[in-house]
């Protein structure tokens, strides 16, 4: 399979980047399209030139790490992938595939396609855990009794891997989705009943410090999220917050 890719090349976030033309072949179905990345790098290297800098880590879908807008897509054109998982036979020979870094005004360009998505982390930080007594005392998860159907409900959010896809999709640059999993993940849980109130009182204030926009509803994170993260989540956060800025007057 011949591809013709347009990357963008960053040097950094100060630099003025721009879309590159480069051309491969030998690139086979079943391979994966970081591995198709692979290969180009390793052609560069061998004429002297610097390689297209990638985010990557698990390559299982896991880690969250691999960011890129394929063909205007986050992560590309299959669904429920991350990058590392799409594979080269979602295209055919001959195409012409763009591939750029995840765009968002709180994901400054690290170099060519690696964005800074610390933002997360912050917000995490500000909210995302739950505060447990590790003395000897802890209580086995197991022997809290929980609703099967909340059980099945926190873990569906909790497969968030912070990827950032919705961010990147979202002609808002909102992070309510990614916010929302968090959130829904402990408040569905007896363990994150009680600091309930403080959570999203202080995650969607680290979410709207980082400059990320709002939500105005058009589901396109939800369809580009590679775990299927459901819109259920944004209305479950914004029923939490309006509980707690009533209970915090």
């Amino acid at each position: 399979m011949k591809l013709n890719l347009k990357i963008w090349r960053q040097e950094n976030n100060k630099s003025k980047g721009k879309l590159r033309d480069y051309e491969i072949s030998d690139i086979t179905p079943d391979m994966s399209f970081l591995e198709m990345m692979d290969v180009l790098n390793e052609e560069l290297i061998k004429r002297n030139e610097d390689p297209v800098a990638f985010d990557h880590d698990c390559r299982e879908g896991i880690c969250g790490s691999c960011s890129m807008f394929i063909n205007g897509q986050a992560h590309g054109p299959d669904r429920l992938v991350t990058t590392c998982q799409l594979h080269m036979r979602k295209f055919n020979d001959g195409d012409t595939i763009f591939i750029e870094p995840f765009r968002a005004k709180p994901f400054p360009v690290i170099k060519d396609l690696v964005v800074d998505r610390s933002a997360f982390d912050r917000i995490q930080h500000a909210g995302g855990y739950i505060s447990v007594n590790t003395s000897g005392n802890t209580q086995d998860a197991n022997a809290i009794p929980i609703e099967k159907k909340d059980a099945d409900k926190a873990f569906d959010s909790a497969t968030c891997i912070g990827c950032a896809a919705c961010v990147a999709t979202c002609k808002n640059a909102s992070a309510m989705l990614f916010v929302s999993a968090k959130v829904s993940q402990y408040s569905l849980l007896p363990q994150g009943k009680v600091e309930a109130t403080d959570r999203v009182l202080n995650m969607v204030k680290q979410m709207d410090e980082e400059g990320f926009g709002n939500c105005t509803n058009t589901g396109a994170c939800e369809v580009e999220c590679p775990k299927g993260i459901s819109l259920d989540n944004i209305a479950r956060l914004n029923r939490e917050f309006l509980k707690a800025k009533y209970k915090s007057q």
